[in-house]
């Protein structure tokens, strides 16, 4: 008698085989082609709007694929490039997705030629440990003493981005800030705030030396602006404790209630006499404050800002000296910080709080100015990746030459290393090297030019030894890229390659994909039309 074995559930879905395989192709080849058209200082912007009908415009591929609700698991692992672009680099992601997406694409070829994926992973490991040796080799070494080379770094960073008309301001604001937090050819990311204000121009984005927090003080009884400032930093609320389970007291006449009221002013009063008595005349509170102390602060002459955000708060503790403090009985002179004046200031129609002249000045400001939300978002994004770039650039102290240059001279001398290989690697190396081409390609297509005379003259370039030969955007023709003053850090392109191998190969080596529970946008044979596998945005 025969019976029916099943292995899995009925809400269990698979698919495997040669069908896995092209659906996780698929996959990575639609998000690859989401972001391409953002590429460069000719690439379009996107318009995202939430389910609430909140608008996010950028061109920053990170963003626009955190902001989709992708559903693919294959276009997931795509996402994850993309974050840990920005995550390790600051930049670059888009450059990432594209080389993934197209390192698949590429593949795909080779598998309908009948090569196992196993051989075409070989391959593509092969190129990319070749082309970590020829990054090696090419690659230009500065130092943070190269101010220009790294103002072009910062403006090749924010090109075809909201900041666009105003990049070499910018340059200059982001490589001073640089300079400003820099030890040892490192920079800290988390010393230069960016700070945004709804209000004026962009082209007022100002640098300051010191920190900027989006608080007022809390009584307009307190004095606007405060020298010498001592600053005390408290992570717990200015205010009596309310019991923490419910409580009931019993008051059996008047004076008992006056009693009970009196006892709660004198702990209050006690409590703002240490603040006093510690010689503070600036507090920022993580918490809240009570209304009766912010009288009494007021009274003492007392500078004061609650509701801290604990970024701000540790950035405080770091610029001034002072350590933030958890109980109020530990508050005494040698926890507070100091800075020569802190003040609030108007701008954009907000009151911000500013703490200049800082204990260690390697904490600063950039203050973004913009006409709407949506400029001052794109422009904290811009000056984040251009940060990224000037971070990375001194970092390994090596920087490549920009618009596709470095690209194709990859791709040359990788093409020139498979004609030393025997086997079927060789035909994977080669369209590694055809999926670094396609970052010039896509380049000379979103600036509306012919893909294929642009390439063909790249490639002549590079046959005949200009290595640096890329493309300028601005004037629409080829030259020598340095020249153009258009550079890249080198460790933006290796890890891009790197991240971009390594989920490629990894995509590859999948045969099986087994599914609970699907649902009908997650299928994974309902991934054909583009608005399907969006699934919308987040």
């Amino acid at each position: 008698m025969n019976k029916k074995f099943d292995l899995m559930s009925e809400e269990t879905e698979r698919t495997y085989g040669r069908d896995a395989q092209r659906n996780n192709i698929l996959a990575a080849k639609l998000v690859s082609e989401i972001v391409k058209t953002t590429l460069g200082p000719r690439g379009m912007d996107k318009m995202l709007v939430s389910p609430t009908n909140d608008i996010i415009v950028t061109n920053d591929g990170v963003t626009i694929l955190e902001e989709m609700r992708i559903e693919h698991p294959a276009a997931k692992m795509m996402v994850e490039i993309a974050r840990t672009q920005e995550k390790e680099v600051g930049d670059g992601t888009t450059t990432s997705v594209m080389i993934a997406g197209k390192l698949l694409e590429n593949a795909e070829k080779l598998l309908d030629q009948k090569i196992h994926p196993t051989v075409i992973v070989k391959g593509y490991r092969m190129a990319q440990e070749k082309v970590k040796e020829i990054l090696g080799e090419i690659s230009l070494k500065i130092n943070s003493e190269n101010l220009e080379v790294l103002k072009q770094i910062a403006m090749t960073a924010m090109t075809g981005k909201g900041a666009e008309d105003e990049k070499e301001r910018f340059s200059i604001i982001l490589v001073e800030a640089a300079k400003l937090v820099e030890t040892d050819n490192k920079i800290d990311i988390d010393d230069i705030k960016i700070e945004k204000v709804v209000g004026e121009g962009i082209k007022d984005t100002e640098l300051v030396r010191g920190i900027i927090i989006e608080k007022e003080k809390i009584s307009k009884d307190m004095p606007k602006l405060v020298d010498g400032a001592k600053i005390l930093l408290v992570d717990f609320p200015i205010e009596l404790k309310s019991p923490e389970i419910e409580t009931k007291i019993s008051i059996s006449s008047h004076s008992e209630l006056q009693n009970f009221l009196d006892e709660e002013e004198r702990t209050i009063k006690e409590m703002v006499k240490k603040i006093s008595a510690s010689g503070a005349n600036v507090i920022f509170c993580q918490k809240g404050i009570d209304d009766f102390v912010k009288y009494l602060l007021s009274k003492a002459g007392i500078y004061a800002t609650r509701r801290v955000a604990k970024s701000d708060m540790e950035m405080i503790a770091k610029s001034t000296g002072s350590k933030i403090i958890s109980n109020i009985n530990e508050i005494d002179s040698s926890s507070l910080g100091e800075a020569l004046k802190v003040e609030e200031i108007k701008k954009g129609g907000e009151l911000m709080t500013y703490i200049s002249g800082c204990k260690n000045p390697k904490t600063v400001t950039i203050l973004v100015h913009g006409g709407t939300t949506h400029v001052v978002d794109e422009i904290k994004r811009a000056l984040v990746d251009g940060l990224g770039d000037i971070s990375s650039s001194l970092e390994t102290g090596l920087i490549v030459p920009g618009g596709g240059a470095i690209e194709m001279e990859l791709a040359k001398r990788l093409r020139k290393f498979g004609q030393t290989l025997s086997g079927r690697e060789r035909l994977a190396v080669e369209e590694y090297a055809n999926a670094l081409e396609f970052i010039p390609i896509t380049l000379a297509e979103n600036a509306g030019l012919d893909p294929i005379d642009i390439l063909t003259e790249l490639r002549a370039k590079h046959d005949s030894g200009d290595m640096n030969a890329g493309l300028n955007l601005f004037t629409n023709k080829i030259e020598n890229a340095l020249n153009s003053r258009i550079v890249e850090p080198s460790k933006i392109k290796l890890q891009a390659i790197d991240s971009a191998t390594d989920v490629a190969t990894m995509i590859l080596r999948i045969d099986d994909v087994i599914a609970s529970k699907p649902s009908r946008k997650g299928n994974m044979n309902n991934i054909g039309s583009l608005p399907d596998y969006m699934g919308g945005l987040n």
